[in-house]
């Protein structure tokens, strides 16, 4: 069925959002004013090595951040329009699940292990829409066959540990989609899951997504999961976006060293038997972010600039930009 919508051209706007972690060793800046926006039905795919701050960035989204040691520092998150940061607890509460909701990146962790799976879901529709125990059950076997849980009627009772993990994958998609958020954000859908069963559940995640005109923002380090789902990217290192483009454009020709790196890294079948490329050296320690730009001592192209002035977001072409004093020469390389 198709649900139509009333919405904002910008379903979601992220502006300069910074979020610091407070150790034992200094202040980690996590996320140093990162800006993107997800329209209804649009597909971001928000690429980086881990401790690029993808999930952090998603978690201050969401309102789930820990806190201590986590503090949101400054920055905007526009839902519809309304800023979700200076929201009080109770209205984004009510927000969280039924119009924005989060598909986690370790099933086995997120779910209830003392629970059945059907209770968990059941619980959702008791929680925000009062329905009663029988009717949340009959909706929970509903999105368990959505889902595509072979048997959904006869496994509603079983727990989590009882299903593979693909399976609780689906679940956790289901739970995601309950109450038909406008928004889901999607952390490392796929991760631990071998390729036949990660392709399986891109292609769910997208055909719901067309189904229920939603957002979604895919968060991964995989380019190749990513390739045939996404509408555009943003390529995050060390809390900063570093390039954003349509998906067509940046696969074709990226526009920063570091998302080149990132493509050159992926394995091709008309390599076989070459090494496999590598981007040399560690990101960044987050209490001590290197003058100029972040990736200079890993790049190949630094120059003296690089390590004494921190690039902007240079305008590459519509819908593009790159954080890299030579996005030119990155973008002629072949």
């Amino acid at each position: 069925m198709e649900h139509q919508r009333d919405q904002p051209v910008t379903l979601l706007d992220v502006r300069d959002l910074q979020v610091e972690f407070h150790t034992r060793d200094g202040v980690a800046k996590a996320v140093n004013g990162v800006n993107y926006c997800v329209d209804p039905g649009e597909t971001l795919a928000v690429l980086g090595e881990s401790g690029s701050g993808k999930s952090v960035t998603a978690q201050a989204i969401m309102g789930i951040l820990d806190s201590p040691p986590g503090r949101i520092t400054g920055g905007e998150v526009l839902f519809r329009g309304e800023d979700l940061l200076t929201m009080g607890a109770e209205t984004r509460r009510r927000i969280r699940g039924a119009k924005m909701s989060m598909v986690f990146q370790d099933a086995l962790s997120a779910l209830n292990p003392v629970m059945s799976v059907g209770a968990q879901l059941a619980e959702m529709f008791e929680v925000h829409e009062g329905m009663t125990r029988k009717d949340s059950r009959a909706k929970a076997v509903q999105l368990m066959d959505r889902v595509r849980i072979p048997a959904a009627k006869d496994r509603v009772g079983d727990y989590p540990h009882q299903f593979s993990g693909g399976m609780r994958q689906r679940i956790m998609i289901a739970m995601a989609l309950a109450l038909e958020p406008d928004l889901v954000i999607a952390d490392e859908p796929t991760t631990a899951l071998d390729v036949t069963v990660q392709a399986q559940v891109m292609d769910l995640l997208a055909e719901l997504q067309r189904e229920y005109n939603m957002g979604l923002i895919l968060i991964t380090h995989d380019l190749g999961v990513v390739a045939d789902v996404a509408d555009k990217i943003a390529v995050m290192y060390a809390g900063r976006i570093v390039e954003t483009a349509p998906v067509h454009d940046l696969y074709a020709a990226p526009a920063h060293p570091y998302t080149r790196g990132l493509l050159d890294s992926i394995p091709r079948l008309d390599q076989k038997g070459r090494q496999l490329y590598a981007i040399k050296g560690l990101p960044p320690d987050l209490t001590a972010i290197p003058p100029g730009c972040p990736f200079s001592p890993r790049c190949p192209r630094a120059q003296d600039i690089c390590r004494t002035d921190r690039p902007p977001l240079f305008a590459v072409s519509h819908g593009r930009a790159s954080a890299c004093h030579f996005w030119k020469e990155t973008l002629d390389e072949r």
